[in-house]
This record gives C-alpha cells, sequence and structure tokens, in this order.
C-alpha cells in the first residue's frame, strides 16, 4: 500500500539532487508531473474534502485507515513538494540572477581579456621590431669591429714604423747633438787659444810699434841734425 508513495517520493528527492547539480529545467517537469499526479484538478476542493474526511477516522476500519493515513501523507509530501519546489524556484531565480551577472561579468572580463590580448599583440610586435633593430645594429657592430680590427692592426704597424723611424732620428739626433756640442766646445777652445794669440800679437804689434815710433823718432832726430848744418850753410850762401 505505501510503495508506490515511497517510489514517486524517492524519485522526488532524485529530482531534488539533480537541481542542486543544475539540472533546472528537468526539476521543474518532474515537480509538475508529480503535482498532476497526486492531484489533477481542482486541488483546494479536494483539500477541504479530504479535510472533512481525515476528521472521521474513529468510524473507519483498518484498510479504510490505512489508505486515509497514506493519502494523508501523499498530501503532506504534496504540500513539502510544493514548498520546495517555491524554494527551488526561488533558488532558480536567484540563480539566474546569477548567472546574468556572472554572464555580464564574463562579457565584462572577455573584452578586458581581448583588450590585453591586444596590447599584448602590439607589444610582441614591438618587441619583434626592436630585436630585428638589435639584430641589425648587432651586425653593422659587428662588420664595424671587424673593419676597426684591420684598420687598428694596420695603424699599429704604421706607429710601429713611426716609432722605429723616431728612435732612428732620435739616435741621429743625439750623434749630432754630441758631434755639434764637440764641435762647439773644439771651437770655443780654439778661439780661447786664439784670443791669447791674438792678445800675444797685439802686445807684440804695440811693442814693435812702440819701437817703431822710438826708432822713427831716432831717425827723425838724427835727420835733422844731418840736415841742421846745411840747412844754415845754404842760408849763409843765400844772403852773400
Amino acid at each position: 500500500m505505501f510503495s508506490p508513495f515511497k517510489k514517486k517520493k524517492s524519485s522526488l528527492e532524485q529530482e531534488h539532487s539533480r537541481e542542486d547539480l543544475g539540472i533546472s529545467g528537468d526539476l521543474e517537469e518532474t515537480q509538475n508531473e508529480a503535482v498532476e499526479s497526486v492531484y489533477s484538478t481542482n486541488s483546494e476542493t479536494n483539500e477541504e474534502t479530504l479535510g472533512s474526511f481525515f476528521n472521521n477516522k474513529g468510524h473507519m476500519d483498518k484498510s479504510t485507515l490505512d489508505l486515509v493515513i497514506a493519502v494523508e501523507q501523499m498530501v503532506k509530501a504534496k504540500q513539502h513538494v510544493e514548498l520546495n519546489y517555491k524554494e527551488m524556484q526561488d533558488r532558480l531565480n536567484q540563480a539566474n540572477g546569477q548567472n546574468d551577472r556572472m554572464n555580464k561579468d564574463l562579457r565584462n572580463l572577455g573584452k578586458v581579456i581581448e583588450d590585453r590580448e591586444k596590447s599584448i599583440m602590439e607589444l610582441e610586435r614591438r618587441l619583434s621590431d626592436n630585436n630585428l633593430k638589435v639584430d641589425q645594429m648587432m651586425e653593422d657592430y659587428r662588420e664595424l669591429h671587424t673593419t676597426l680590427s684591420g684598420e687598428i692592426e694596420q695603424l699599429k704597424g704604421v706607429i710601429e714604423l713611426e716609432r722605429q723611424n723616431y728612435a732612428g732620428l732620435l739616435q741621429k739626433h743625439n750623434e749630432t747633438t754630441a758631434d755639434k756640442t764637440k764641435r762647439i766646445n773644439e771651437l770655443e777652445e780654439k778661439n780661447v787659444r786664439l784670443e791669447a794669440e791674438l792678445n800675444q800679437m797685439k802686445q807684440r804689434s804695440d811693442a814693435l810699434r812702440q819701437e817703431k815710433e822710438h826708432l822713427l823718432n831716432i831717425v827723425n832726430d838724427f835727420t835733422n841734425r844731418l840736415t841742421s848744418p846745411y840747412a844754415s850753410n845754404t842760408g849763409a850762401n843765400e844772403g852773400a
């Protein structure tokens, strides 16, 4: 007698568990079928009739009482199902509202992700361009480094040659300076010697000049003495 009710109650509990998992459409349809199977039409009239019928339990036999109790349990189960249905409907509405908000947030998040992806693509493009520029700069640097290395080696060779030439010129300059210094010293010594000889010659010339003057004076005196008597005689003859 109680097995159909238990089977139907078990089916309703399974539907409740399915609704908790998110299958709201199947739950609502199953609940409607359960309610319709218990009371197909005019539920308020049936409940009033059953209420007056339940109040007369003392005049029923055992089989009828068991049937009445079973029906009473089915009514309570139906009321419980309706209450659960309302609760589930409220929860469903809340879930739908939350779902709408989540969908809106999801769309906004999708837009944000799309914008971020565009930004990332732009950054990747810039990074790629910068990498190309860096690669080109590295290639130019390597070429410049190779060219400058060759030029540096050539300049090192030129510098070494010029250093050798400078060392040779410095040695020649030192030798020339030494020869010039030696020559100057020799000329200074010769100049000193010549100056000494010139002084000696001046002294000798002065001595000779003085001696010549002395001799010239002697000669003049002698000449004057020789010519004086002759001049006197010549004057006397001219007077006679």
